[in-house]
This record gives structure tokens, C-alpha cells and sequence, in this order.
């Protein structure tokens, strides 16, 4: 019974914590980080002050943690809970293909990594708290499935991989973060045969 009940408290503090984060997401997307207060956000999340001062000590913090929360999300959903495993010639594809996908979908991204770049001069430990929690993950991982794959011939798995994500992150900044989707059109098909032809064009299958 006790640890039922220490559970109920778990899930009931993370779902709020995770109601103020959507709340908070909502504040600064829609006013940025100055115009931003917790009031504000106390207000979009629902809850009491004591709730939200209760886990977050101040909007720095908050946002912060939204950051983070956000980065975390973005892992999940690109790689999921396993380790990529197969032929690369379909990992790969698969992989930029659902990133890609997301973006076209995923306006909240785009425009938090928006607000964090603009933020980033005031603020720099926010933009290393973006690198730490999204870039890193997800380059320690693809570089990880490059090396496991000798067949590919790749002189420097993580340099390799460092490329791919460089390419897709050059396409959502031209394409949504900076508006230039008119200016410098581009179809993601082309990029990611572009990039597979690059990766795959060394391999001894």
C-alpha cells in the first residue's frame, strides 16, 4: 500500500510538471523569454503558484527545464527506447526520413530552437543545455551505429555522422527556423538521396 501510494505521488508530480513545461511552451512561443512571467505561466498551466515554484525556483529555471524536456522528447521520438539495429541502406533512409517528417509537422520545435538561439547570448548555458540534451544524444548514437557497421567503409564514423545531422540541421534552418523555404526551396527527398548516395557510396555490401 505504502509504495502504491508513492507511486500515485510520482505520477501525480510528474504530471504536473509536465502540465507547467506545456504551459510554459505556450507563454514563451507566444511572447518570448522577457515578456514571459510566472504568472503568466502559472496562469496557461493551470496550476497554483506554490505548484509551480514548488518545482521550477524561477523562469530561468523554468525555461531551462523546457529546453531540456523538449530536447529529451525529440530523441524519443526520432530513435525511440532501442539501439538502431538493421541494414543501413534502410536505417538511414528511415531515420532522416521520419526527422524530416516531423519537421514539416512539429511547429513547436522549430520555434523553441528559435527563441534559444535568440536567447543564447544572455544565456549561453541554455543553448549547451540544447546540445547536451538533443545534439549529443543523438550524435553519440548514430556515430555508435556507423562504427558497429564496418561493411560501410567510413574513415571516421562520428565525422560521418556529425555530416548527416549537419545536413538535416542546415535544411530545418533555411527551411522553418529562418523562413527561407521560398528564398532557397528544397526538397527533403533530394537531401536524403543526396546523403544516403554520400554514406552508402563506399560500401561493401
Amino acid at each position: 500500500m505504502v509504495h502504491g501510494k508513492v507511486g500515485a505521488l510520482d505520477r501525480d508530480g510528474t504530471t504536473k510538471k509536465t502540465e507547467i513545461l506545456k504551459g510554459a511552451m505556450q507563454e514563451f512561443l507566444k511572447h518570448g523569454y522577457a515578456a514571459t512571467s510566472m504568472d503568466r505561466v502559472t496562469e496557461a498551466a493551470g496550476v497554483s503558484k506554490a505548484t509551480i515554484y514548488s518545482h521550477f525556483k524561477d523562469k530561468e529555471g523554468l525555461f531551462g527545464a523546457l529546453v531540456q524536456w523538449m530536447a529529451e522528447e525529440k530523441v524519443k521520438q526520432v530513435f525511440g527506447a532501442e539501439p538502431l539495429q538493421g541494414d543501413p541502406r534502410i536505417v538511414l533512409r528511415q531515420l532522416a526520413t521520419t526527422v524530416l517528417k516531423q519537421m514539416a509537422c512539429d511547429d513547436e520545435h522549430p520555434q523553441l530552437v528559435r527563441l534559444v538561439i535568440a536567447e543564447s547570448g544572455r544565456f549561453p548555458e541554455l543553448a549547451q543545455l540544447f546540445i547536451r540534451h538533443q545534439f549529443k544524444p543523438v550524435l553519440e548514437r548514430l556515430s555508435r551505429y556507423l562504427a558497429d557497421h564496418p561493411e560501410l567503409n567510413l574513415p571516421d564514423p562520428e565525422a560521418t555522422a556529425r555530416f548527416m545531422i549537419g545536413g538535416i540541421v542546415h535544411y530545418m534552418l533555411t527551411q522553418k527556423i529562418m523562413h527561407g523555404q521560398d528564398i532557397v526551396p528544397m526538397d527533403g527527398d533530394r537531401l536524403i538521396d543526396s546523403m544516403m548516395h554520400l554514406v552508402i557510396g563506399c560500401a561493401k555490401f
